[in-house]
Order: C-alpha cells, then structure tokens, then sequence
C-alpha cells in the first residue's frame, strides 16, 4: 500500500534566485514549526560544476488526533503526540545546466508513515534554449525567467505489518505439516490471518490518507514561504533577507532580534567609511 502526489508549480522568478531562496527558507511566517536548520555536509564536484549538500531539519510535529485514535496505548511514549521530528535533506544543484533535486525523508515514526519529498527544479524551457550572455548581462538576463518545480510525494505506512508478519511465521512454524482430514477447527486461523490482514491493510491506507492530506497543505504552505523569501530577495537582496529571517525568529521563538551579523556588516560599512 503506497500513495503518491504530484504537483507541478511555477515561480516568476529565475533559477538563481530560487535555488538560493530554497537554502534560506528557514524560518518563513509559513514554517514557524522548524526549530532549527543544520548543514552535515557539503561538498562541491569540480568535474561536474555541482553541489551537493545534506541538511538536518528539526521540526515540531505533532501526529494528527484522527491517527492518535487509531494508535495502541503507548507507543508514542511519554511525548504521547510525537513532539519533535527530524527531516534528512539531501540536494544537488547544477547551476550552470540550471536545474536543482531534492530529497526530504522522515527520520522519525517511520513505522507509522514513511513520506519522501522529491522536487525537480529547472529553468523554464522557453529559458533553457536562450543564448548564453557575459556575466554583466545577469541581472537583465535573468529578470523575465521563471523556474518550473515539479513535487513527487511517496507515503508509505508500514504500521501493523511487522506485528502481522511475526504473527504469520509463529502460526507456520507451529502448524502441523500434514494435515489429511482438516475440520472445521483447523481452517480457523487461516481465515482468522486473512481478516487479521485485511485490518492491517485497511489501517495503513487510513493513515497514508491522512498523511496525504496533510502534504498537500504543507506543499502549499511551503510555497508561500519561498514567495515570501523571493519577494524579500527581489526587493532588498540578502541583506533583506537575513533581516527577514531574524524577525521571524523573533516572532516565533522570542530571540533577540540583533544578529552577530548585522552587527558585523554595520561595523565594516563604518570602517569603509573611515578609511575614504
């Protein structure tokens, strides 16, 4: 029992800028759920002119109640709702083919439901066949091209089957080899193991139903979030956009709004000042 989601969207604006919107996109008003943000590993090919990085995300995730009811007692733990969930990024970014993939995976209650996020960024085809322009020309290149985003979601929920299938080698390891004159008795855990099946089916489709539901909405909060980092990119640049990202910061998590770096970038505007 799989489900999948695709998507396709459109941003007006040009690859550049989304790419490197994506990797600032943390915190938006639209993610006031992720907690932190942590690079593990970045590498650039020389050969190959890409980048290749794998991130750590900590978010506030709490299970949905409808899949909570549908949960033994106790499997959550002393958290009783999940609390907190980890999400493995890994992305390759090709700027000069201009094209950007991504993966995100749940490193947490896998066993309940499994989500894998894969995004295909590219620029517009009608871009992708333009001229090649000197770098100088870059701003006024770039500032009519779009970015094509195509979203693929695989929910997976496993729950139940381990229990199922330990269940399904207990009752073959323990029942008679042959069995020449079975009654009536002897057919009754086969047909207790079929609907003990069909109840595990019908719990994992509910919960990759539920799970589908929920991507949808965080597919489109997410896209409001990248609207909200492009649209700071486009009009104050990534000073902007670091000042965004601290406001928000201050908003959600009540940290000081002055950050090490505003402090740092002040102090060398003051001393090139100084200096002519």
């Amino acid at each position: 029992m799989v489900k999948f989601y695709e998507s396709f969207f459109n941003y007006d604006y040009p690859f550049p800028a989304v790419s490197l919107a994506y990797f600032l996109r943390y915190p938006n008003p639209y993610a006031t759920h992720v907690l932190s943000t942590d690079v593990i590993d970045r590498t650039f090919d020389p050969a190959t002119q890409q980048l290749h990085t794998t991130r750590l995300h900590l978010k506030r995730s709490k299970i949905p109640p409808t899949v909570l009811k549908l949960l033994p007692k106790g499997i959550l733990g002393a958290s009783g709702d999940g609390g907190q969930s980890y999400i493995l990024e890994n992305s390759v970014v090709d700027v000069k083919e201009g094209w950007m993939k991504t993966e995100t995976r749940n490193l947490e209650w896998t066993g309940i439901l499994s989500i894998i996020e894969r995004q295909h960024y590219r620029r517009a085809q009608d871009e992708m066949a333009s001229p090649a322009h000197s770098p100088k020309d870059l701003v006024e290149r770039t500032k009519n091209e779009g970015t094509e985003v195509t979203t693929t979601v695989t929910l997976l929920s496993r729950f139940g089957q381990a229990k199922h299938l330990r269940k399904k080698e207990e009752t073959g390891a323990t029942s008679p080899t042959i069995q020449s004159n079975a009654t009536s008795d002897d057919e009754a855990p086969a047909r207790k193991g079929f609907f003990s099946s069909w109840s595990t089916s019908s719990l994992q489709r509910t919960i990759e139903g539920i799970g589908l539901r929920r991507t949808r909405e965080a597919l489109a909060k997410s896209k409001e979030g990248m609207n909200v980092v492009l649209a700071r990119l486009r009009h104050g640049g990534l000073v902007q956009v670091l000042e965004g990202m601290q406001e928000d910061s201050h908003r959600t998590f009540g940290q000081d709004p002055s950050l090490p770096w505003k402090r740092a970038w002040r102090q060398g505007q003051d001393s090139d000042s100084e200096d002519q």
